[in-house]
Parts: C-alpha cells; structure tokens; sequence
C-alpha cells in the first residue's frame, strides 16, 4: 500500500512506523502514513537552520520569483491537488479545486508584496539617521488543520518563506497528502532544499515535538483550542511568537430591513460550506423576531434543497471529517436546547449510511447559555435565537468566549457602523459573508478564537522582526 512520506531537505523521508489514511466518504483505507518521530522532526529543523541563512541573504525580487514561479506551478497541478484533498477531507470537488486556486493565490500576493515591504525612516533627532530594518525570525513551525489542508498551507509557508524564512510543517493527521506533494512541487518551482520541510504525523507525536523544539523562532497553529493552548505552552517555554487561530462561533445578526433571500443564500453557503467544518462557519443567526419565521422558512428549504454525497460526485455537502466528528456533532445536537426545524441527525442506510454524513441541521430557539450557542460544533448544524433590540442583539452576539467573524443585515448604514464597533470579531461583513475575507485581508480573532494575524500586508509582520539602526551624525 502506498505511504505518505515526509519530505525532508528536498527528499522524500519514508519509515516502519506508519498509520492508516481513511477516506470518510465510505470509512475505506486508502494508503498508510508516515508516522513522523522526533528524529524527523530534528532532521526537517536542522535542514531548514542550515538552509534559511542563504535563502534570507536573497534579493526580496529573487524570492518573489520563485513564489510567483511556485503559484504557477500550484495552478498547474489543481486537479491534482483537489483530489488529494477531496479523498483525504470527504469535500466536494470543486471546493477542493478552488482551495488549490487560493493557494496558488497566496504565494501570487506574497510575492509580490515583498517587493515593497520596507523599514521606515525615523527622521526625530537630527543629530541621527535612524532607519528600521524587518528581518526574517527563522525556521517557523507550522501545525495546521485538516478542514483545509491547501490553503492553510499557503496561508502559513506564503509570508514565512518570502520574508526569508525557512519553514516545518506538520499537516493534519488526518489530511497529509496534499503538504507532501506541495513540498515536492516547491523543489521544482525553484524554493532551495530545506525551505519548506513537511513532517506527518500523529499530532501528540510530531506536533508537539515541533512545538516543542528549541531549534524553531516562530510557531502557528491553526486548530482546536484546547490543542492551542499546548503549542502555546510549549512554545512559550522557548521565549518563541506564537500565532493561533482556533475557531469561532460567528453571528448573522439579522435585523428587519435585511433583504432576507440574500441573508438565506449567504447564511446557508457560510454553515453547509466544508460541511460545517470551517472556523469562520456563520454557526449562529441572531434574528429579530418580527422577521423570524420568513427567514426560518427560506433556510429550511434550502438546507432541505441541499445534495448529500462523496466529494467524487461534487455533491453540495459531503462527509464530516470522520466517524469520530460525526459522533461528537450528533452529541451536540442530541444535547440542544430549542426546536429542530430540519435535520439533527445522521444519515442511515444505504451508502451515505457508511460514511461520515451529518444532515444540514437548523435549531431554532436555542438558549443563550447553551453550549450548542456557545461552543463550537464544527458540522453543518445553524442555531438560531432572536432579539427585539440592538443592545440585545450586541449582547447576543457577544455571548460566547469566541470572536473570530461576524456578519450585520440592515439597510441602514450608521447602525452598520455602530455594530461594526460594538460587535467583538477580528472580521466583520455587512450584507454578506464569506469564509475569512480573501488572501488580502488581515484574519484572526480575539478571545477564544487566538490571537495574531495572518493573511494580509500583516502577515509579513509576523514573520519578521523590527530591528533599529541609529546612526550618529
């Protein structure tokens, strides 16, 4: 059966200890892993610490044009790419096709962001000449997770390698083919040996070893946040900048001037994308009550409107990650306060009965200190609760430890801005939605939901660091 290896200094790494890759389409195995030791992970730190100070002496414009080489090469493979993906993950097809297109898209921005991200001029005393400089940290570490394997590696290796920065990764246990072979694409397109290393493995093993490891200067997490609280921790431990992005619990805030076909396209396509298995999932609608039962009705047709199916077919919605997330979304949903208007449950019988299918599911008049509220669930499950008034609907939206997005519906624009200041959310739509804004848009949270940036001009400092120069004249 075939192995997944590691991708170590430019060459493919294999080994005796390995697990099983499960397609959760059908439970079915479809290749063996490596199950990457803490020699894998010394071995990947120590080639990226011997390569990263050439590769940072560069010119930016040098880099720029193995990143746009790269994004070429990434467009080129997409098929490819979306099927690794859509195997691993269980997602339809075409949104496996498009994540390799905003991968692509990472490296296209980065690199050419880099050939104007300068230090600045100080010009305070004119007894100096005081000039910063933004210098690359150095091997950056990089956990990330399985809901979307593509892109959260062009999110996490874009900026990091582009600033001078050489890089580990370690993808999801579930999910890491489509890393590998991005690994072995960025060979070709030009990125020296060592640049960018991928370590499978078993996140207990291989991630906290990487975390861990007093050869890396930065660490980014993207995951679960009792998951991130660890690799804080242990990154701590080595005075290391730690970036986290752990997830939300994202409010529609509806109010009755909203256009309310637009509210159910957008609210529909932002819980039922990935299958709920999105971050930025707008998993909560916060509704006036004069509108609750127009807007309830157009979502349940829609969710009811919506195909189940392997990602091979292109369905609307395919399997949750695996049996294991099926079981914890039906226990949420089991334990919900409130009334299921449809779904709540998974499939049984037939083929969608021997994978890891979960029904859209909307809950309607969910308490506010419930945990489905609260916490999130990760599957396409929406809950919804209303308000009479604005404070009421701030004080909803606010209601959970999460502040990750937000989305205001309302044709009038002061209170636009009024809840745009009000509301907690690291991103905050007016009249629509989408799954984090683009590559260009600073993302993360406050709270629960990590803290940091990434994507945007901000990202590139993050990677870096300020150093001053002052010059006595």
């Amino acid at each position: 059966m075939t192995q997944t290896p590691a991708f170590i200094d430019g060459e493919r790494v294999r080994g005796d200890q390995t697990y099983e890759n499960v397609d959760p389409a059908d439970g079915r195995v479809i290749g063996e892993v490596l199950r990457g030791s803490a020699d894998h992970i010394d071995a990947a730190v120590a080639a990226a610490r011997a390569a990263q100070p050439d590769w940072a002496g560069t010119k930016p414009e040098q880099r720029a044009d193995v990143a746009q080489a790269y994004a070429a090469l990434i467009l080129d493979h997409v098929d490819e790419l979306a099927l690794l993906d859509s195997q691993d993950t269980g997602k339809p097809i075409s949104q496996a096709r498009a994540d390799a297109t905003v991968t692509a898209r990472y490296f296209t921005f980065y690199g050419r962001a880099i050939d104007s991200y300068y230090g600045l001029q100080l010009p305070v005393d004119p007894a100096f000449h005081v000039y910063t400089r933004r210098e690359p940290l150095g091997v950056c570490g990089s956990v990330i997770a399985w809901n979307y394997p593509l892109q959260l590696f062009g999110r996490a290796v874009a900026p990091a390698v582009v600033t001078g920065n050489a890089v580990v990764l370690k993808p999801a246990d579930e999910t890491p083919r489509s890393a590998v072979r991005l690994a072995e694409l960025a060979i070709e397109a030009g990125f020296p040996p060592g640049i960018i290393n991928v370590v499978p493995g078993i996140g207990a093993e291989a991630g906290a070893t990487l975390a861990a490891h007093p050869g890396i200067d930065h660490m980014g997490f993207v995951g679960s946040n009792p998951v991130g609280r660890l690799i804080a921790g242990a990154a701590a431990q080595n005075v290391v900048p730690t970036v986290l992005e752990l997830g939300g619990k994202s409010p529609h805030v509806v109010f009755p001037d909203a256009d309310l076909d637009r509210v159910a396209q957008f609210a529909t396509k932002g819980i039922l994308q990935n299958a709920g298995q999105t971050c930025s999932a707008g998993s909560r609608l916060l509704v006036h009550s004069s509108v609750e039962q127009e807007l309830l009705d157009r979502l349940r047709a829609a969710f009811e409107a919506t195909s189940l199916g392997p990602g091979s077919t292109d369905p609307d919605l395919g399997p949750l990650i695996s049996r294991k997330q099926q079981d914890r979304v039906s226990g949420m949903v089991e334990r919900a306060s409130g009334t299921v208007v449809t779904g709540g449950s998974a499939p049984s019988g037939g083929d969608l009965g021997q994978g890891a299918y979960f029904s859209p599911t909307l809950i309607a008049g969910v308490e506010a200190d419930a945990e489905i509220f609260r916490e999130e669930v990760f599957g396409p499950v929406l809950v919804s609760r209303t308000f009479e008034t604005e404070d009421e609907a701030v004080a909803l939206a606010n209601g959970t430890d999460y502040a990750l997005m937000a989305a205001v519906w309302t044709r009038d624009s002061s209170r636009v801005h009024r809840l745009a200041a009000r509301i907690s959310a690291g991103q905050v739509y007016a009249n629509a939605y989408g799954a984090g804004g683009g590559v260009e848009y600073p993302f993360g949270g406050f709270g629960k939901s990590g803290y940091g940036r990434e994507k945007g001009y901000e990202s590139l400092d993050a990677y870096t660091a300020t150093k001053t120069v002052l010059v006595s004249l």
